[in-house]
């Protein structure tokens, strides 16, 4: 697994040096821009707005546009000569519950290692983290931007998740009208959830959609005919106790099914 960044983990007058890792990867099907008339690919060219001429990649440059059509440049050694000790490393600011975040402000995931020499400052934090049921809160600056982050201890290491900052997380649209719920209701939506309460397994979840869009594409190439997948029909149910009554219902059948009748005996 390629690493993503080395950087240093700042806790009190600890330092850990770590690889980051990216956590996730992206499986979904891309398709290309076709031309219409005759299925060329559609290109995009770099051009100088001045001159008109297609620009290769390394002769382009960061500029900052301070006034109408003019710029200042800016190099990758004049960001690095402003980063101070603190800002090239993850310096911890504080400890939080991990409940006390909201998922939106968590941005993207990395899983976290140690260099060598980090391996024993390393697992303290982790152990330490993980039987306290805490994690850090620290910040560095990757690129252009210092970068609110979430240090997470798990079982088998530790996983930094990048953080919006307030100002970047948009307000709820409306608060809606909460409404009136019934003890009956709220008995029959919690069995109901019960029902349905097992163990999260990763594993088990795979997108549907991707293998019906992989299975399409083998079907164009092979010029096979398209066919649809029959309509689920839905029961016409507009009272919400018995709605919730036929959801019990349904989600504990499959679990008659696995347990089965009992042999007779004797």
């Amino acid at each position: 697994m390629a690493v993503a960044h080395k950087t240093v983990i700042s806790f009190g007058l600890v330092a850990i040096p770590i690889a980051m890792h990216t956590a996730v990867q992206e499986n979904d099907i891309s398709f290309n821009q076709l031309h219409k008339e005759d299925h060329s690919r559609i290109r995009y060219k770099k051009t100088c707005g001045h001159c008109h001429k297609e620009v290769k990649t390394e002769d382009i440059i960061k500029g900052y546009e301070y006034d109408k059509d003019h710029y200042v440049t800016v190099t990758d050694d004049d960001l690095e000569k402003i980063k101070s000790d603190k800002e090239k490393s993850i310096s911890i600011i504080h400890f939080a519950n991990l409940n006390q975040i909201s998922p939106v402000y968590y941005d993207k995931a990395y899983y976290v290692l140690p260099q060598p020499g980090g391996d024993k400052a390393f697992e303290l934090l982790r152990r330490a983290l993980y039987d306290e049921q805490k994690i850090a809160i620290g910040k560095t600056v990757f690129g252009s931007k210092e970068n609110l982050m979430a240090i997470i201890p798990r079982e088998e290491s530790m996983v930094i998740q990048t953080m919006f900052y307030e100002d970047e997380v948009k307000d709820i649209p409306k608060e809606y009208q909460k409404q009136e719920i019934s003890n009956a209701e709220l008995t029959m939506a919690r069995t109901l959830i019960n029902s349905m309460d097992t163990p999260f397994d990763p594993a088990a979840y795979h997108d549907e959609y991707q293998v019906k869009l992989r299975k399409l594409l083998e079907d164009k190439i092979a010029n096979r005919e398209i066919t649809a997948p029959p309509e689920e029909k839905q029961g016409n149910i507009i009272d919400l106790m018995e709605a919730l009554q036929k959801s019990v219902e349904q989600a504990k059948a499959p679990q008659l099914k696995k347990v089965g009748r009992p042999r007779k005996t004797g």
